[in-house]
């Protein structure tokens, strides 16, 4: 059985305590998700595994505190690629 492709979009604005979910996508709805991504240089990181968890979540909410240690690793990721790219 072929798996279904998620999407999951993050912000973490200062005002917040957590990064929150501002949009997920299923299918090809979601490949076109991170395909404006990827035309706004929104960094965009495949975990497939991640995006199946956070997507159960609603849009507006913050992410499980159980994943929080998994999201800063991403997060720290990304801004490591970002300092490399300036």
């Amino acid at each position: 059985m072929e798996e279904i492709f998620s999407a999951v979009a993050l912000r973490y604005p200062d005002w917040a305590d957590a990064p929150y979910i501002s949009a997920k996508a299923k299918g090809s709805v979601a490949k076109r998700l991170v395909e404006i991504a990827d035309e706004n240089d929104v960094p965009v990181v495949e975990n497939a595994e991640m995006a199946n968890v956070l997507s159960m979540q609603s849009v507006g909410s913050f992410i499980p505190e159980s994943t929080y240690e998994a999201i800063a690793t991403i997060f720290a990721f990304v801004i490591k690629l970002d300092e490399a790219n300036s």
